[in-house]
């Protein structure tokens, strides 16, 4: 498989492993629910490649749809590459901290430097059926294509979407011109499972199409396709459908003339079975008229999509956000991937004007869904335009020229501010101690690789959760004296029970022991010492 080589490459590409765990800390000022939790939904402010590590305990695996819209780095939008890599030469790019520009020769490799390791940890965030989309223009798509086939596999690749944008023809004054206007942007659809099967992309066409008869003569040549119907026997190309359904179809219309005809119309008829049964009929007939074969298109009231959305508005206009996309663009996104997943998890890591959350809403006030989404900004402009959107549209514009949006949507949300890295060495310290919830969230998935369950935690029992092979306990307290306190000894073993014959192992971890390896063998014990050996059960 190709890959993609840039400079700063090898500095990154495991550069999302390196990053510590980092605190998410609620804010229930700004959100809008009876109680904050990391379980509703979520828009969290701070850089998104910690953000995106710090979801990990509780997220990986689990999210089904991921939409993104980064930067394009047009030269235009005066972003800044402000990752913390150790190597010299990108060291030096953060001491300019200067916004990346046309003038830039690294703004190409600057920019996928954020992005891989981004992509990485997103890629960990997918569930298995999962799929990711990330809006693109030109200055980037190739990048981006090659970037991606190396980190989701090329034979996850799925579709390059065209999409509409809206351009000013400014060129009608000039005789001559560099380049036509640029009237499109991409969408690149990728998976994380090449034997996912999506579902076909219907739109609405807002009043039904009647339906009508068309040539059941197909010009692609199959032999075994070509066979004796009404005396025709094609002598190139094929019929449509093969002998067995065709004789079936013929045998349907002839039903339907018989018996049906002078009571409904076709399409009635059609219609009539279709409900009442289920069944999808097919007919064909010979049309005297034209003198050959032709098969009944039922009627519908929608048309199966391309890769080309050029009918859908990508811009959007709900606030003054630059690069703002149209909550339309995202619905047919969410519709095609979520529609028979009413329960899934949304994603966007870079939330901008909380477009994603807005469409997520929508869907699920039109189809009583309870899909969650979590928003990812590190701009300061997190509460006030990214929060302020979604806040409006759950609780209601009265203002609004939509209807629906003057009653609000509903909903609630719990916003987080990223906060300090979770650190090993402040144990041994007692410095800035982590609370028990954000050190067993961490230890948890560290150990098991599992999802956290915040619900499942019984402090009082040092009880953090399970998996399939151990129950997980955390001898810890956030306070100087918690090596002393939650020392693992006789006592705090007999609390635990005597296992039974059958039952998991008991994973603890704790500061210090005070026990022998018989002792902890008896008890199905696997003593890990904090901080040292949080990893020592991740592959």
């Amino acid at each position: 498989m190709a890959t993609i080589q840039f400079k700063g490459k090898s500095y990154v590409q495991n550069h999302h492993l390196t990053l510590k765990y980092h605190h998410l800390v609620p804010n229930p000022d700004a959100s809008l629910t009876d109680k904050v939790s990391l379980q509703d939904n979520l828009i969290i402010h701070g850089d998104n490649l910690l953000a995106l590590k710090a979801l990990l305990p509780t997220y990986a695996g689990k999210v089904k749809c991921i939409y993104i819209d980064p930067p394009y780095n047009t030269g235009n939008e005066g972003w800044i590459y402000n990752d913390n890599v150790n190597s010299p030469m990108m060291q030096s790019w953060l001491k300019a901290n200067s916004p990346v520009d046309k003038e830039d020769l690294a703004r190409h490799d600057k920019w996928l430097c954020m992005m891989m390791p981004r992509l990485k940890l997103l890629r960990e965030l997918l569930r298995d059926d999962g799929v990711i989309f990330v809006s693109i223009d030109d200055n980037e798509v190739h990048h981006l294509r090659m970037l991606m086939d190396e980190i989701f596999g090329e034979e996850n690749y799925r579709n390059s979407i065209v999409v509409r944008r809206g351009t000013k023809n400014v060129q009608s004054q000039f005789e001559n011109i560099d380049a036509l206007a640029i009237g499109h942007e991409t969408i690149l659809i990728y998976t994380l499972n090449s034997q996912l099967r999506l579902p076909k992309l219907q739109h609405n066409l807002g009043e039904v199409e009647a339906g009508k008869w068309d040539t059941f003569w197909r010009g692609t040549d199959r032999r075994t396709m070509r066979f004796e119907l009404f005396g025709i026997e094609p002598e190139s190309g094929q019929w449509r459908w093969s002998k067995d359904r065709s004789f079936k179809a013929k045998k349907n219309y002839e039903h339907y003339l018989d018996n049906y005809s002078s009571e409904m119309s076709l399409d009635e008829y059609y219609v009539d079975i279709l409900t009442t049964t289920s069944q999808k009929l097919d007919f064909i007939k010979y049309d005297e008229e034209e003198g050959s074969v032709k098969y009944y298109v039922p009627p519908r009231s929608y048309r199966i999509m391309s890769d080309a959305w050029m009918d859908l508005r990508t811009r959007g206009d709900f606030t003054d956000f630059p690069t703002e996309k149209h909550p339309d663009m995202i619905r047919r996104v969410l519709i095609w991937t979520t529609a028979n997943d009413p329960e899934a998890i949304v994603l966007d890591s870079f939330a901008g004007s909380g477009v994603t959350a807005h469409a997520v809403l929508s869907l699920n006030q039109e189809d009583k869904g309870n899909r969650k989404f979590i928003l990812i900004e590190m701009e300061d402009y997190a509460e006030s335009l990214t929060m302020g959107r979604v806040r409006k549209v759950i609780k209601g514009i009265p203002e609004s020229k939509d209807k629906v949006l003057q009653k609000g949507l509903g909903g609630s949300f719990s916003f987080f501010d990223l906060g300090n890295p979770i650190e090993m060495q402040a144990i041994l310290d007692g410095d800035k101690l982590p609370d028990y919830e954000e050190l067993a969230r961490y230890v948890f998935y560290n150990a098991t690789g599992d999802e956290f369950d915040p619900a499942k935690v019984d402090e009082k029992r040092h009880y953090i959760g399970e998996n399939h092979e151990y129950e997980v306990y955390l001898f810890y307290q956030p306070s100087l004296d918690y090596l002393r306190s939650t020392a693992f000894d006789l006592d705090k073993a007999e609390n635990l029970g005597r296992p039974k014959p059958n039952s998991k192992k008991r994973l603890v971890f704790a500061p210090m022991k005070f026990l022998d390896s018989e002792t902890l063998e008896d008890y199905k014990i696997e003593y890990c010492q904090l901080p040292f050996e949080i990893y020592k059960f991740k592959e």
